[in-house]
């Protein structure tokens, strides 16, 4: 599936991934390929996401995700940086 995350100043990821966990306003939750759609609010927490390889994580500030034809797009408040 394609996964896109951007914040209003930046593009911070966009590729084929083949899952994805998001930090749901009312917990948290996991998407694969071919999932239902869904529209959904984040609250202040990490994405992973993994290709075949590798997993990698984004700590956002909130947001908002669409799952929609099997792509998958993040528009987060913010990014935050570690500390």
């Amino acid at each position: 599936m394609y996964l896109e995350i951007v914040t209003p100043d930046q593009k911070v990821f966009e590729g084929e991934v083949v899952s994805a966990t998001f930090p749901g306003t009312d917990g948290s939750f996991q998407i694969l390929n071919h999932h239902a759609p869904l529209l959904s609010t984040l609250k202040k927490g990490t994405i992973v996401y993994r290709d075949k390889k590798n997993a990698y994580d984004v700590t956002i500030d909130g947001g908002v995700v669409e799952v929609l034809n099997n792509k998958v797009i993040v528009l987060a408040e913010a990014l935050v940086e570690d500390e």
